[in-house]
Parts: C-alpha cells; structure tokens; sequence
C-alpha cells in the first residue's frame, strides 16, 4: 500500500491506493483528533476502527463517501480485498481549525457534521453515501493525474475544494431528500448488484424484484439518491471499467468491450466515445 500526505491550508490530505493478488491488511493513526471526510474511489476494503477495547467494523466499497471523528486513541485498520485495486482520499482537519477555514468551511463542517464536532467518544460515525457522478469523476480524475511540482499542489487544490463542496451539498440534500433508511438501503443493494454485474446485468423488473421495491420508486428515489437514472449509472459504470482495463493494459479494447457486456464493437466505441471524447482506441496512443 502506498500513501501521500498533502497538506493544503489547514487540511491534511491522505491519497492511498494499494494493489496486490493477494489480501493486504495495513493499518494507520491520527497525532491529534480529526474531522475527516473519505472517499473510495475503487477497491472493496474492509475498515476496522479500533479505541479502547472497542472495535467498529465497516465494509467499504468503490462509490462510497462517509465521515467521522477520530482521535489518537483509534486505529484505523484497513483489510484490502485480493485483485480489486484500492484508492482511498482521505480529507481531514483538526477541530481547533474550524474556526480558521476559508470560505465558511468551518461553519458547514458545524451545522452538517455537528456530531463530529461535538463527538461523544474517540470514534464517532459520521454520513456517508455514494458519490454523485461528478464527484467520481473528479476522485479518478485525482488518481490519474499526471501533475508535477507547484502545478500539481494548483491542481489537488482545486480538486479537493470541489470535493468537499459536493460532499456538502449532498449531505444538505440527503436530510431533505424523505427517503426512509429501510428504502435508502435496498437502493444501495441496487446500485452493488448493478456494479457487479456489468456483463449481464438484470432487467429493470428484475432489480425491482431483487432488492423488493417497487420499479416506480426505484427509478424515482435512485435518481433522487445517486443523481442519475438507474441504467445511466450502469453505462457509466460499464465505461469507467473499459476505460480501466484498457488504460492498464489489462485487456483489448474486444476484450473490455465484451467485459462489460457489449456484443458489438462498434456500439462499445460509440458509447465509450460519447462519455469520454476519444475512442478507446486512442488510450494506448
């Protein structure tokens, strides 16, 4: 596993990605307590947070943004799923410089995190729900930059500004959005099926059946929830993995092509085009 430290005003970026054909489990800890915002932008970790004889377990996954509190006392021990690549942004500060932060950070971290402000224990869970597209966009776009020096430092900036204002915004929505936990769940479920079954993925009526909600509020609350209708967040899906596989010459453009479920070639290049702006053909070039 790898891991950069970036310090951008008075946020401590952590970057970690890691990949092996076997499980990695390593482990980390804060030299103060934080506030902290992560995001996954693939892999299928399991996250230990351990404090005290305590013990909070989570299964985190590609897609997910969550938040909490932590102090010295907790360690974080992440176990790494065998060949499913982890990239993991970690976005934290220290709550003595809430009061310090630019542009009512430090109010909007008071009035949508209260409970990490305010923690009632080393460890205290905060939101979490799965990134909007554009928020996925810019965590791979973080991943696969090719920045260097000042440059760079410009770019992490601007980047992780984005990112919180997302993240933000979307917690704002989630309080008002009026979809139960038990219904927000079965979403979740819908949105894991979908992921992992790019090649045959199941009709609109079977997800329905699946996950046992109706299709009018699948298709409506999926949409309310992720921010986009349910086959768009497949083929977008479908295309970040093609792109993936070819980028890191783990398959042809065929290869990818019938990977996530296209028959014809010349529709995977459409449609691979329309998302990205260039044929998959020209990724190697």
């Amino acid at each position: 596993m790898t891991r950069d430290f970036i310090e951008i005003n008075d946020f401590t970026i952590l970057v970690e990605e890691a990949n092996s054909s076997e499980v990695t489990i390593d482990s980390c800890s804060f030299d103060e307590p934080v506030i902290a915002v992560a995001l996954y932008g693939s892999g299928n970790v399991h996250l230990s947070m351990q404090y005290n004889g305590k013990q909070d377990d989570y299964e985190n996954t590609k897609g997910l943004a969550l938040s909490f509190y932590a102090d010295e006392h907790v360690e974080c021990v992440h176990t790494v799923s065998a060949n499913k690549p982890l990239q993991c942004i970690v976005i934290a500060t220290s709550p003595r410089n809430l009061k310090k932060l630019p542009n009512n950070e430090g109010e909007l971290f008071t009035d949508l995190l209260e409970q990490l402000v305010k923690p009632s224990d080393h460890y205290v869970e905060g939101p979490r729900f799965f990134m909007t597209p554009e928020m996925q966009n810019i965590v791979n776009g973080i991943f696969n930059n090719r920045y260097e020096g000042k440059a760079k430092m410009m770019f992490f900036r601007s980047q992780i500004t984005a990112l919180l204002s997302h993240f933000f915004w979307q917690l704002s929505i989630l309080k008002d959005d009026g979809i139960k936990k038990g219904e927000r769940e079965k979403l979740y479920e819908a949105k894991e099926i979908l992921s992992n079954n790019l090649d045959t993925p199941p009709s609109l009526n079977e997800l329905s059946r699946i996950i046992g909600l109706n299709t009018f509020k699948l298709k409506k609350d999926f949409k309310e929830l992720f921010g986009v209708p349910v086959f768009k967040y497949l083929q977008n899906e479908r295309m970040d993995k093609a792109h993936h596989l070819i980028r890191s010459n783990e398959a042809t453009v065929q290869e990818a092509a019938w990977h996530v479920g296209y028959d014809s070639l010349s529709s995977f290049s459409n449609a691979f085009t329309k998302k990205f702006g260039f044929r998959p053909s020209e990724i190697r070039q």
